[in-house]
């Protein structure tokens, strides 16, 4: 299945507390992980050339990027003109429980598909705990922490 703006509220909101497990399962995991990345590169090589840096990310990281891609979560939006998401995200007070699942997904779109332009963005989700509180709010939503 692949979400569009036209489909992701209605097939967000069918997926039940089990189909949700795979990813809040992810939650005690984050908890521990620290740090959830590591910068490499950025110096040169043995040839004197030049290596850019780029992020290695945790375990964690990794399995959520996959997750969010199989379930599927990531919905095809212009998350870049998205003004509301943006100011959600960067508000450290936000309460995430103050709008909807899906309005949560497409945060996590943004965030990971920021990524593929802007290396570490979603390393710096996980290490803000902007992730986490993200999870934990789906989690209170669903009931899939029950």
């Amino acid at each position: 299945m692949h979400l569009y703006e036209n489909n992701y509220i209605e097939a967000i909101n069918g997926f039940s507390k089990s189909d949700w497990k795979p990813l809040l399962d992810l939650i005690p995991e984050i908890e521990q992980t620290s740090p959830f990345g590591e910068m490499k590169g950025g110096e040169k090589n043995a040839e004197g050339i030049m290596v850019m840096p780029y992020w290695i990310e945790s375990r964690v990281v990794s399995r959520f990027h996959k997750i969010a891609y199989d379930m599927p979560i990531i919905i095809d939006f212009d998350w870049g003109s998205w003004v509301e998401g943006r100011e959600m995200a960067r508000d450290e007070n936000f309460d995430f429980n103050s709008v909807d699942i899906p309005t949560k997904c497409k945060i996590i779109t943004a965030i990971i598909r920021n990524d593929r332009f802007c290396e570490g963005a979603l390393v710096s989700a996980f290490e803000s705990g902007l992730i986490l509180k993200i999870l934990k709010s789906i989690r209170q939503q669903t009931g899939a922490g029950d």
